[in-house]
């Protein structure tokens, strides 16, 4: 085979292998500037969005109405170098998975935690991830719901700055995070898993 022939043949593989690995997936675990910074720590993330998801509204804003949707991430991340089932265990670690009323301070609908799935295959593995964190505390309820995949809004417009809130608004954010009490349960529960 010519050179030339073998260069082109790479250049397109490595074109389709950098197209194809990348999966998507949305996560909902409390405050999404939380769920943002944790997740973009995580090697194999390329890159989170905040904004929601799980509601039937159509367009919702964080200062207008989001009724029945949760504060989620929509997550991009690289499935040669990071499973679905990693991006599972370090979800779990960083929420808490008994809270029915939201997560850490914040209470109500909108901050509750939720796992969506987009497919059979990971549907399968979410259900089996929970069924872990339930035998690793079976003297808790494991509330956080397993939902099928609708619709992510990202936040935009004139609420753009909650994206990447924690690197623009580090002081705000930390402050914000230690306030509400986020680390010190995250560390009750989970003790050195936590990632924070």
């Amino acid at each position: 085979m010519n050179s030339r022939l073998i260069l082109l043949l790479c250049a397109i593989f490595v074109f389709f292998a950098a197209t194809a690995a990348a999966d998507k997936t949305i996560l909902a675990g409390g405050c999404f500037w939380c769920m943002e910074s944790d997740f973009e720590k995580l090697a194999g993330v390329t890159d989170v969005v905040s904004g929601f998801s799980g509601g039937t509204l159509k367009n919702p804003t964080y200062n207008g109405n989001h009724q029945g949707h949760f504060e989620a991430v929509e997550i991009t991340y690289d499935p040669l170098r990071l499973s679905y089932q990693q991006l599972l265990d370090h979800y779990w670690v960083n929420i808490d998975p008994f809270d029915d009323r939201g997560q850490f301070c914040d209470k109500g609908h909108s901050y509750l935690s939720a796992i969506f799935v987009a497919n059979e295959s990971e549907m399968s593995i979410a259900a089996a991830s929970k069924q872990q964190i339930a035998a690793l505390f079976p003297d808790n309820n494991v509330v956080t719901p397993i939902l099928a995949a609708s619709t992510f809004y990202p936040i935009k417009g004139r609420e753009g700055y909650h994206q990447d809130y924690a690197k623009n608004n580090p002081i705000r954010y930390n402050a914000y995070r230690w306030g509400c009490g986020r680390d010190k349960r995250l560390t009750e529960i989970w003790g050195d898993k936590a990632t924070h």
